[in-house]
């Protein structure tokens, strides 16, 4: 797909790499609405990219992903804005072990739902013109997180739906391709969470343990991760891929068995 001329939604869009998406969105030619739960961080992003491009170009909606009626209101009032949807990035999640019940609601149930509702207004089947929709997932969720177990859940979670969703979208002939992107660690303000006990819970003696694989594994520039974004909407053979994203290997692939249903968007 080319995103030239294409509108975009993308929630936790005004800081880490929910900002870095949209502008690296905006770069490329799309239109963007910018979903985020933070009022001021949101106008001042959306303030700062009205500086770099027209500002018709962004649209910002103030929401709580976890609040189902919240989400169904913003995808309205996109659609109403610019006309159509056509990239859906389901982005926002939280690091919050105290309060995992939460964090379930942020990091799986609304990528769930967000992206439910992407197939209702972008799907064929429904009259839309088909699309695309990025879940965001994590290392963490490929991968055993000690530090972090209901963290990881969730992102485990954002593969195994990203993975069913894309077969689904495929038997309703919706024209719309379903992908996730797992990106090792990033520089972004959820990484200060990990030394705040109101975040971590009981986990926070834990620590020094992830600060260690900081170090080991290195920290991306958000940049990356966008240029990952990218190369998942412009391919259009993608679907139920799953892009992994680290330092040592860059973009790649998370390989998995043949099975025998097909994933190819119709």
């Amino acid at each position: 797909m080319h995103v030239n001329g294409k509108v975009a939604l993308v929630t936790g869009a005004a800081q880490g790499i929910g900002r870095e998406f949209a502008e690296a969105l905006l770069h490329k030619g799309a239109k963007v609405a910018l979903v985020d739960w933070n009022r001021e961080t949101g106008m001042k992003c959306k303030a700062s990219l009205d500086a770099q491009f027209e500002p018709q170009k962004t649209l910002f909606i103030h929401c709580d992903v976890a609040d189902q009626e919240q989400l169904r209101d913003t995808f309205r009032k996109v659609v109403d804005h610019f006309g159509r949807l056509d990239i859906l990035v389901n982005n926002a999640g939280v690091n919050d072990e105290k309060h995992w019940e939460k964090m379930l609601q942020i990091n799986l149930v609304s990528v769930i739902s967000g992206t439910y509702l992407g197939l209702d207004y972008m799907g064929k089947q429904n009259g839309g013109d088909g699309g695309i929709i990025i879940n965001m997932s994590s290392m963490a969720g490929l991968l055993p997180s000690g530090q972090q177990p209901v963290y990881s859940a969730s992102k485990h979670g954002v593969v195994g739906f990203t993975r069913s969703a894309a077969v689904t979208a495929n038997l309703m002939k919706s024209g719309v391709r379903i992908n996730a992107i797992c990106p090792g660690f990033v520089n972004t303000p959820i990484l200060e969470t990990i030394e705040k006990e109101e975040n971590m819970g009981p986990y926070i003696k834990y620590k020094d343990h992830i600060k260690d694989q900081m170090k080991f594994f290195g920290v991306m520039d958000p940049s990356v991760i966008a240029n990952g974004l990218i190369a998942l909407i412009e391919d259009d053979a993608l679907n139920g891929a799953i892009m992994k994203i680290t330092n040592a290997k860059g973009i790649h692939f998370q390989d998995y068995d043949a099975t025998p249903v097909h994933v190819k968007a119709q």
